[in-house]
């Protein structure tokens, strides 16, 4: 499975889903976060607060802050490729990314209303 790799501008935790004042984008990005780990995604999250030897140590995100800044981030990288930066993805892009179907109707296949005749 491809791996998604997250790097987050520096927040007050690893999710940045805390405090009174929490960003709703941010928890819904943690949800969808959850939900395509809990579907086996490949997913790392980095805060620049609190891991910034991992910024620092990869060189396109190196070279991307160089050129953009904090404000770019979030940065999100697919198998070490810029997929998107500015922004947080929704469920749909991750899953799209891993090939990860979105619900486990997708994942199965679909039941014939009529028993092999073309009514459907």
């Amino acid at each position: 499975m491809k791996k998604i790799q997250i790097y987050d501008p520096a927040l007050c935790c690893s999710t940045g889903v805390c405090g009174v004042d929490a960003d709703q984008a941010l928890i819904n990005f943690s949800a969808d976060v959850d939900w395509a780990k809990q579907r086996g995604a490949l997913i790392e999250r980095f805060n620049l607060a609190q891991q910034p030897m991992a910024f620092a140590e990869n060189q396109t995100v190196k070279a991307f802050l160089e050129l953009s800044g904090q404000d770019g981030l979030p940065l999100i990288l697919l198998d070490g490729a810029i997929v998107l930066a500015g922004r947080y993805p929704g469920r749909e892009e991750i899953a799209r990314w891993v090939g990860m179907p979105l619900s486990d109707a997708e994942e199965k296949p679909a039941k014939s209303c009529c028993s092999g005749r073309s009514c459907c």
